[in-house]
């Protein structure tokens, strides 16, 4: 687990890669991490930034919402 972040942004990263979002082609978008995290949106949505801003996760802009997939996994 990455050190350094806020409970909520673990348990986006924890959720993320426990359901295999590593990588482009694993790609996902908002409101399915926000599921699988059991968090509310505004929080997920934070923590996704949080985790984007160090380096963990990439936001790629697609058509209709972004999509997010995880950079590192350590």
């Amino acid at each position: 687990m990455p050190e350094g972040l806020s409970p909520n942004a673990e348990k986006v990263f924890r959720a993320m890669k426990d359901a295999g979002i590593v990588g482009e082609e694993k790609m996902t978008d908002a409101q399915r991490i926000t599921n699988m995290s059991k968090l509310p949106k505004a929080q997920c949505l934070a923590a996704l930034q949080e985790l984007e801003k160090k380096g963990y996760v990439k936001r790629r802009a697609r058509e209709k919402s972004a999509g997010y997939y995880l950079i590192k996994t350590q």
